[in-house]
């Protein structure tokens, strides 16, 4: 299923745009949408239940302030980095497994939603 919205982009970003789809054969909607989605993080469905930081107490967004991943995930997520680091490094051309790969972009789902919390209510709390 897809929806279908108007946007209005300014000249300098639809030039680019057009000039990638070009270069690529492909439509500039195409584009667009491979743009949107892989720049916004996909975010999992029990966030919805979070209240918006703006109708939190002032000890509550204090508390989002020092939100922090849960300790093994911070530490598998630190490990799996520095091993895709150090496979960058070698230049060695093997990759993550399936797995590795689900696994690692389940724990940056993690960290990217608890960040961006955590922004929000810093943003909040001046």
């Amino acid at each position: 299923m897809s929806t279908q919205i108007i946007i209005t982009l300014p000249d300098d970003i639809y030039q680019r745009a057009e000039r990638f789809a070009r270069l690529a054969n492909r439509d500039v909607a195409s584009i667009l949408v491979d743009t949107i989605q892989l720049s916004i993080p996909p975010v999992s469905g029990d966030i919805s239940d979070l209240k918006p930081v703006s109708v939190l107490s002032d000890e509550q967004v204090l508390v989002l302030t020092e939100l922090q991943m849960e300790p093994e995930h911070d530490a598998r997520l630190s490990e799996m980095l520095v091993g895709v680091a150090r496979r960058r490094h070698r230049q060695q051309s093997g990759t993550l497994s399936e797995g590795d790969r689900t696994e690692l972009q389940t724990l940056m789902q993690i960290y990217q939603e608890g960040l961006l919390r955590k922004a929000t209510a810093l943003g909040t709390s001046k």
